[in-house]
């Protein structure tokens, strides 16, 4: 109830009362749409004016206010029926989000991260994607494609219906635009290494090494049709294809505002956005949300289902949760690791803790002192517990991770093991020159701000001290900073975790070859080069595998990255999402999600 005294001289007797109002169950966003609304509730009840010199006894005071608390009473327990958000959301068909942090970009070809693939899920499209449930390639701009008996020449048919968001139509030469700008030099796209392997040329141009975009395997013989041509065949080369940095990006909105390879323009800007995916970019508030409403020109419109979808940027994972508790989220960006075995102890239905090819890590940056002895860095992982981390730090289903790329989870290591593990590690510290960890200077570990990873952090930290005696300091950033902390090198060690791309091995050994753009540690070795080169050209599977294991052995034994645990994708969901499928790559396509009671 709020009371509008306009006189200030609203009380006992001997005060008059010019004019004195009751606003009963202001109309606020609370109710808004409610119970209270639909019945039309909101009203003002006022005092008529009192007689100049007429004085409101105290009796009849007692008597109105009363009667005024009766009717807010009767006011807010009809309010008690009122409409949460997802619900007003789901009649609107908006899908409420938490993303879990402001993205870097907007741009498909400058993101790696989860929460900005998301995004890109939303906004733009290439030639295929994936299917949700089985994760197979399907038909995206490209209604088909032809594969040379050879598997070296992709010709893919685009749909003559292919449309830009503003209306324009899609053409082979748009993609030719696209691909030519992400492989450019200045541009400097993380993503370019999953274009390197596979298509014809394409590494030689990143490097500078040709200039002529015509040498690379990118053609198009006319507006509906492009060609892809490849080094060597790639049986995942269409699961490649579905990745978000393949997608088409409009050169007439990025020439518009700058140059084709020059970063942070304003195209992405929502008056200025063009994109081509199910949902066009409506409105974007810095670290706090973004809105994407239904693109009316998308190719398949007719059969998106959601009218918007709305990405919050909440990175405070307990009150992300109470959020959902109260009806503000159909989805959540994660759960908090404390909350998570409650949840699974009570039955909690809107828990998901689905499988996912994901492995946490520890990125180590070789080239800063004591951390480019390779001593330090044996010590360093084998100082850490990772069934404690997995079982009592995170408790949601991870499990230890011994290997960069997901493996099925290995037998329980013994006590005994364990202390011998510690003791090599000590060991090891000790032939580096830090004895117990006497001298060793003090190094930071970098992570995002969230509580998961601080709990984690200091889980990390507390065995480095207790197991090797030295102090690691913490250093936490907001998320945009400590990407670009890590991409600069500015740290010693830093939280890190890789979501496969597609469902093979190379998706996260590639990442730390000498051509990637996403190998920030500072590391390289030519005999891991060339392994993982001789497996993309290696056609017998059984020989593949062979040598994708010895290049991991390499990585393990040099320890540029420490694995710690292989993950789970734990979210909240609401009974009313539909079409929300578990996979290993946690690919969920927004034209195919509802929201059904």
């Amino acid at each position: 109830m709020i009371f509008e005294n306009h006189e200030e001289q609203f009380g006992r007797s001997g005060t008059s009362v010019a004019s004195a109002q009751v606003l009963v169950c202001s109309k606020s966003n609370f109710c808004r749409k409610s119970f209270c609304a639909r019945n039309g509730i909101f009203r003002r009840i006022a005092f008529p004016p009192a007689a100049a010199g007429v004085l409101l006894f105290p009796w009849l005071f007692r008597v109105l206010t009363f009667a005024f608390l009766s009717i807010a009473a009767l006011a807010f327990s009809a309010c008690g029926e009122r409409e949460r958000p997802v619900e007003v959301a789901a009649r609107e068909r908006i899908l409420l989000v938490n993303n879990g942090g402001e993205p870097a970009a907007l741009d498909p070809q400058l993101v790696t991260g989860v929460l900005e693939l998301r995004l890109m899920l939303a906004l733009f499209e290439g030639l295929v994607r994936y299917d949700p449930e089985t994760l197979e390639p399907r038909p995206a701009i490209a209604e088909r494609w032809r594969v040379s008996p050879d598997g070296l020449c992709y010709t893919f048919f685009l749909r003559k219906d292919a449309r830009w968001s503003d209306g324009r139509a899609i053409t082979a030469e748009d993609f030719l635009f696209s691909y030519k700008r992400l492989l450019s030099p200045k541009l400097a796209s993380p993503c370019s290494s999953l274009f390197f392997a596979p298509v014809k040329n394409a590494l030689a141009f990143a490097r500078g090494e040709i200039e002529d975009f015509s040498q690379v395997g990118f053609s198009a013989p006319d507006a509906g049709t492009l060609v892809v041509k490849l080094e060597m065949p790639c049986p995942y080369f269409l699961s490649l294809a579905c990745h978000s940095s393949w997608s088409v990006v409009p050169a007439h909105a990025i020439l518009k505002f700058g140059k084709m390879d020059e970063r942070s323009t304003l195209w992405t800007r929502p008056e200025n956005f063009v994109g081509s995916g199910p949902f066009r970019l409506k409105k974007w508030r810095v670290a706090y949300r973004i809105e994407a409403e239904k693109n009316p020109f998308y190719h398949d419109a007719e059969n998106v289902w959601l009218n918007g979808i709305r990405f919050d940027a909440v990175e405070d994972q307990f009150a992300e949760e109470r959020a959902f508790r109260d009806g503000q989220y159909h989805l959540t960006n994660t759960v908090p690791p404390a909350r998570v075995s409650v949840l699974r102890e009570r039955g909690e239905p809107a828990l998901r803790l689905d499988p996912y090819f994901s492995t946490a890590f520890v990125r180590v940056n070789c080239t800063r002192p004591p951390l480019n002895d390779v001593r330090v860095r044996r010590a360093l992982s084998l100082a850490i517990d990772r069934e404690m981390l997995a079982e009592r730090v995170l408790r949601a289903g991870e499990t230890a991770a011994y290997s960069l790329v997901p493996a099925e989870a290995p037998a329980k290591i013994s006590p005994e093991r364990r202390d011998a593990e510690i003791a090599e590690a000590r060991r090891l510290l000790a032939e580096a020159g830090f004895p117990n960890g006497e001298n060793f200077p003090e190094i930071s570990y970098l992570f995002n701000t969230s509580d998961g990873a601080q709990f984690f952090a200091q889980a990390i930290q507390e065995m480095w001290r207790k197991n090797l005696g030295i102090k690691v300091s913490l250093k936490n950033q907001e998320y945009k900073v400590y990407r670009v902390s890590m991409e600069q090198g500015y740290y010693d060690l830093a939280r890190s975790a890789w979501s496969g791309d597609f469902l093979d091995p190379t998706t996260f050994l590639d990442l730390f070859s000498g051509t990637s753009d996403m190998n920030w540690t500072g590391w390289k070795n030519a005999d891991y080069d060339r392994l993982l080169a001789e497996a993309a050209r290696e056609r017998d599977t059984g020989m593949r595998a062979e040598k994708l294991r010895r290049a991991e052995k390499i990585l393990a034994d040099h320890v540029p990255v420490i694995p710690t645990v292989h993950n789970r994708n734990k979210f909240l969901i609401h009974p009313a999402v539909r079409g929300w499928f578990a996979n290993l790559l946690d690919i969920h396509p927004y034209n195919r999600v509802e929201l059904r009671e």
